[in-house]
């Protein structure tokens, strides 16, 4: 997912180049650069995709010159992470029925890069066994007030994964400090592993506006007509998040608690 505007990051990060397109460590490469080379140590470079506005196709296409301009998805409108996972999943089912998914934002910063392909392997392989969904946690170092929490069960344990309790906005800190404290608790990073078919069906049961819209264009996805078909129907799409959309409903939910160097950058 690199569709967003980086608004934190004003005045480095600004609408026509926002945060995903810079070099924030100074490494020589963008966050969106470093992102995709954390997923080719998972998949061949054709099986990633990126979903963005359509003002970003040519910053996307310069610092990705690697990739086909079929595995841009260029959004008309900001609607949120729902529609744009749903789109991305449409397009991917037409390409195969039963694929495994990875849903990332393209602008955070992961440190410990060996172990997220490990533990990203690991969800792969349980999404492939059944209609559950991991998300990655990320163990706090510290009770922030910035990011959500997940909560989940020490106590349900299935292939090394723990089953989710429920989603948690951003805490005060008096509640940050009890979810840290009593390690029933992980961030939510939003990153997302599950089966194409998993997930829609999740989006049409709890956001059935989303499916109802971007299903019936079943036969243009991958096609000369799809631009034209997602410019036309994509901003009719409710704006939600897939955390409201289906992350808090959603009754097949594990998660992994791991430490990966994890950062959103949020207080950078």
């Amino acid at each position: 997912m690199a569709g967003g505007i980086g608004s934190r990051f004003w005045p480095g990060s600004r609408i026509a180049k926002p945060k995903q397109f810079l070099d924030i460590l100074g490494t020589g490469k963008s966050l969106l650069q470093m992102t995709f080379e954390r997923f080719e140590a998972l998949v061949p470079k054709e099986h990633i995709f990126i979903v963005t506005n359509k003002i970003y196709k040519s910053l996307v296409l310069e610092h990705l010159p690697q990739i086909s301009e079929n595995q841009i998805l260029l959004e008309p409108s900001r609607n949120n992470t729902a529609p744009c996972i749903a789109y991305a999943a449409y397009k991917i089912k037409n390409i195969n029925p039963k694929a495994n998914l990875v849903v990332a934002p393209s602008d955070h910063i992961i440190l410990k890069e060996e172990t997220f392909t490990r533990v990203v392997g690991e969800a792969l392989d349980f999404v492939a066994k059944g209609e559950n969904i991991v998300t990655i946690g990320i163990e706090p170092t510290r009770p922030d007030t910035g990011y959500g929490y997940i909560n989940y069960d020490h106590d349900n344990k299935v292939d090394g994964l723990y089953k989710v309790n429920r989603f948690t906005e951003k805490p005060n800190l008096e509640k940050a400090q009890e979810f840290v404290a009593s390690g029933d608790y992980v961030w939510n990073a939003g990153i997302f592993v599950w089966n194409v078919n998993t997930v829609l069906n999740e989006i049409s049961q709890h956001a059935s506006g989303i499916t109802d819209i971007l299903a019936t264009g079943d036969k243009v996805y991958n096609t000369d007509k799809e631009q034209a078909f997602i410019d036309e129907n994509y901003p009719n799409t409710p704006n939600i998040s897939i955390d409201y959309a289906v992350m808090e409903k959603s009754k097949h939910i594990y998660t992994i608690p791991v430490d990966l160097g994890w950062s959103d950058l949020g207080t950078w």
